[in-house]
């Protein structure tokens, strides 16, 4: 879902995929009526033709992948973001529910049926992730206080280490605080930029501050929003 993953990983499944066959259906779930919504929903801005990794945009390409797929999401590789959802408000919130995990991994176990084709969405072109997002980047260790009122369009990570987990916050002078991020397990390979719904606005004086802040090295984008 990012172009070094559509290299790497592509041969990663590769030796996963299977041949459709003749397995025996055991799930009501198909990929007309379910499982493609959720798939092109999160995934379908990487994995459409003129995206950046192969694509999953019908049955026909999505079903020789299922099992790797299945693979994939359960063991929360794919989609490639890192971040908890719900934590903040994050304009490409790719990561899959629970319920979604669980749906794919379903379909994938009672035999990966297509079901009725007539039920199937319109095209659905999902956003295209870790984009270049346009804003002054100003960098920090495990803090950053604010010497001014400031605009934060969003956070791009830095070197840190691999499955490291932190929370993001933003702490008003009067003790309030404002959920940024939350990065459960740090990834190289997944998206690096993190663009908020809404551009944040903070006071003088407040600290942004990871938790915990060890090893936390980040960039803040900053401008005047959309």
């Amino acid at each position: 879902m990012r172009v070094g993953w559509s290299k790497a990983a592509g041969l990663l499944l590769v030796g996963l995929a299977v041949a459709p066959g003749h397995e025996t259906i055991t799930t009501k779930l198909t990929w007309s009526k379910e499982v493609s919504r959720v798939v092109l929903r999160r995934c379908g801005g990487c994995h459409r033709p003129e995206g950046r990794a192969f694509s999953l945009q019908s049955y026909a390409e999505a079903r020789p992948w299922s099992k790797a797929i299945a693979e994939e999401v359960l063991n929360r590789r794919m989609p490639p973001s890192r971040a908890v959802r719900g934590f903040g408000e994050l304009r490409h919130d790719l990561g899959l529910s629970a319920e979604e995990i669980h749906l794919i991994a379903d379909w994938v176990e009672g035999g990966s049926p297509e079901g009725d084709v007539n039920v199937l969405p319109a095209g659905i072109k999902g956003a295209e992730p870790g984009g270049r997002l346009l804003g002054l980047r100003r960098a920090f260790r495990g803090e950053f206080r604010l010497g001014g009122a400031m605009t934060i369009l969003g956070v791009e990570m830095g070197e840190m280490a691999e499955g490291q987990s932190f929370k993001l916050v933003g702490e008003m002078a009067d003790g309030e605080r404002v959920p940024l991020l939350w990065i459960e397990g740090y990834s190289r390979k997944a998206i690096s930029v993190y663009e908020f719904v809404r551009p944040v606005r903070l006071p003088a004086g407040a600290v942004i501050r990871a938790y915990p802040a060890a090893g936390v090295r980040l960039r803040l984008i900053t401008g005047s929003g959309r």
